[in-house]
């Protein structure tokens, strides 16, 4: 009898970590993201400690696109929470929001290149300037990509894929987009404070 016991216990299945692949993967690329960054902040110190340096006054709409961008990643957690709850409404306003907010910051960026052109701020010629355009157009690249996913979960918004029992797609969508805001305000900090 005791054997019989002891067989059942081994039978039941041991409790194993699992981590959804996709959400792992997610983390991976962020932290390649990180890496990246804070290799190319590194280099921003040392050769700005070489000397040889011009500073300039960040234009005003980069000022404006990165209050665009927390109002999107707001309207981001927003989507979450609605989806969260099943107001499918609310839900398509807000990613349909974060979108538009989206495409607006990366109009503004591009703008704000041509407002450093027009201070005779140019890629090539001035390293505080060449970093400049290297940090926002990493990130604004990384946004593209943000919009990339943010597209695909859209479509599945509106093909009401996305409810409280199925959360991985906007799951993964507002934690890329949390991440793309944080990274765009510590490279704006960062500029302020070292330029």
């Amino acid at each position: 009898m005791e054997n019989i016991q002891h067989l059942k216990v081994d039978k039941e299945p041991k409790e194993t970590l699992a981590m959804d692949p996709m959400k792992f993967i997610l983390w991976l690329f962020l932290v390649s993201i990180i890496m990246l960054f804070a290799s190319q902040t590194s280099a921003y110190l040392v050769r700005r400690a070489e000397g040889n340096w011009l500073e300039f006054e960040m234009p005003r709409i980069f000022w404006y696109s990165t209050a665009v961008l927390i109002v999107s990643s707001l309207a981001m957690q927003w989507a979450y929470f609605s989806a969260k709850k099943d107001d499918f409404k609310s839900l398509k306003i807000a990613i349909s929001i974060t979108f538009v907010l989206g495409l607006a910051f990366l109009w503004m960026q591009f703008e704000g290149w041509k407002q450093l052109v027009a201070m005779n701020v140019y890629f090539v010629g001035n390293p505080s300037g060449s970093f400049f355009y290297v940090f926002t157009g990493l990130h604004g690249f990384h946004i593209i990509s943000g919009i990339i996913v943010l597209i695909y979960a859209w479509r599945a918004v509106f093909k009401q894929k996305v409810h409280s029992k199925n959360l991985r797609q906007i799951q993964i969508c507002a934690t890329y987009w949390h991440f793309l805001d944080l990274l765009w305000l510590y490279l704006f900090v960062f500029l302020l404070t070292f330029n």
